[in-house]
């Protein structure tokens, strides 16, 4: 027997909790929703604030208000099957985050000050370490720096944030030209095992080369998330231009060579140049 969705009349987010509440009944909930676990929802919490990302890169207001309601669904989600556990509620969420953001704004909300946003970045560091020390410190364990630089994150993402907690207590090259000749002798070790023919070292060495491609873009406040992104997007636009220009000569890609799609890419490439100089 189906029963009417939570009303129109509840906040917006009071409904939302009943929704997943119901969509979480065992008796007569979604059975496609009673089967999920944090585990298996986790991967959609993270292609979820991937579309947040992409929404923001195309600057889709209409489409970011979707896809940060589809974020929030997550949130609910988890939290309701915590809630289930007895584990904690949204608004234990809420709450936990609401203090968390009083504590860390000082400066806004009590008597601190700060010089500079250099500094105020450096107090919010501090005021971190504090909650890391104080979490290892109750499960009876020595903190580390890098304990809470979450596993789930991109890998090229979390070798950032690695470096940086490491670079905050002085263990950094100091300077750009310090991490170029790295790179250089990243790329030679590479370069080496793949002349030897031993995959696996080259795969471990390749390892090494995107780390410190890590460490140069924490160097150059660049987000390497952001500048690849921006290459893929180059990639695909200039791919596109080589299968249209092949189009109108009748061809595919697997019906040209490596020359021709070489020379039209050339041709993609000098476009985009005269349109940006234009």
């Amino acid at each position: 027997m189906t029963r009417p969705a939570p009303p129109e009349t509840l906040a917006p987010i009071d409904r939302l909790l009943a929704i997943m509440a119901r969509l979480r009944d065992p008796a007569d909930g979604c059975p496609w929703d009673l089967e999920q676990s944090f585990a298996t929802i986790a991967p959609y919490t993270v292609e979820e604030a991937y579309e947040v990302a992409d929404a923001i890169e195309r600057n889709d207001l209409a489409d970011l208000k979707d896809e940060l309601g589809d974020l929030l669904l997550q949130v609910v989600f988890h939290a309701r099957m915590a809630e289930e556990q007895g584990a904690f509620a949204f608004d234990d969420v809420a709450r936990a985050i609401n203090d968390k953001m009083v504590r860390r704004h000082p400066h806004v909300f009590a008597e601190e000050t700060y010089g500079s946003l250099a500094e105020q970045k450096q107090g919010w560091e501090t005021l971190k370490a504090a909650e890391r020390a104080r979490k290892d410190g109750a499960k009876g364990r020595v903190a580390s720096l890098l304990d809470d630089v979450p596993v789930g994150l991109p890998a090229l993402t979390r070798a950032v944030k690695l470096s940086r907690r490491a670079a905050g207590v002085g263990f950094v090259w100091p300077t750009v030209q310090d991490v170029m000749a790295k790179l250089h002798e990243e790329v030679g070790e590479l370069e080496a095992e793949i002349a030897a023919g031993d995959l696996e070292k080259a795969r471990q060495e390749l390892g090494d080369v995107l780390f410190v491609v890590a460490n140069l873009a924490r160097t150059l406040e660049v987000d390497p998330e952001d500048s690849l992104r921006f290459t893929n997007a180059k990639f695909q636009r200039r791919f596109q231009y080589i299968e249209a220009r092949l189009a109108e000569r009748g061809k595919t890609p697997d019906q040209s060579d490596l020359a021709e799609m070489d020379a039209l890419w050339d041709e993609a490439k000098a476009a985009e140049k005269a349109a940006a100089d234009g």
